[in-house]
């Protein structure tokens, strides 16, 4: 199947399956005799894969890993348990990092009167000027 018919199984764009190529998460499709790449079953469920698990946050690296472990039939669960439970790890951390942002915008946002005034805490505070 050409790179439009593998986007279209696949759930992903031509350009994102390039992408893809370019950094090694897939290999180039070899050419059919028109020119064309030629993907296969195995190319879809890949880039499936791979769009399933960036849709999760993991990272190119971190996919490129799991691909690894993936593909690897020797391969230990706990090694990606152990990858998955780093990663929820990260949201973690980043959902608290966005929960203090909230909070303090939320904190600004009750103390700006909202009215006609230039006065304004929130622009006070983006200039550091904590009043």
């Amino acid at each position: 199947m050409n790179i439009g018919q593998a986007a279209d199984r696949s759930g992903v764009t031509p350009k994102t399956i390039r992408y893809y190529e370019s950094v090694g998460l897939i290999e180039a499709a070899p050419r059919a005799d028109n020119g064309y790449r030629d993907y296969g079953a195995d190319d879809v469920e890949t880039l499936r894969f791979i769009s399933r698990a960036r849709g999760l946050g993991f990272t190119v690296a971190e996919v490129r890993a799991l691909l690894s472990l993936y593909h690897n039939r020797e391969r230990a669960s706990a090694e990606v348990k152990a990858m998955t439970q780093a990663h929820i790890r990260d949201i973690d951390r980043k959902v608290a990092e966005l929960d203090a942002m909230r909070s303090t915008l939320q904190h600004l946002v009750d103390c700006c009167a909202g009215d006609a005034r230039p006065d304004c805490p929130i622009l006070d505070d983006l200039a550091g000027h904590h009043g």
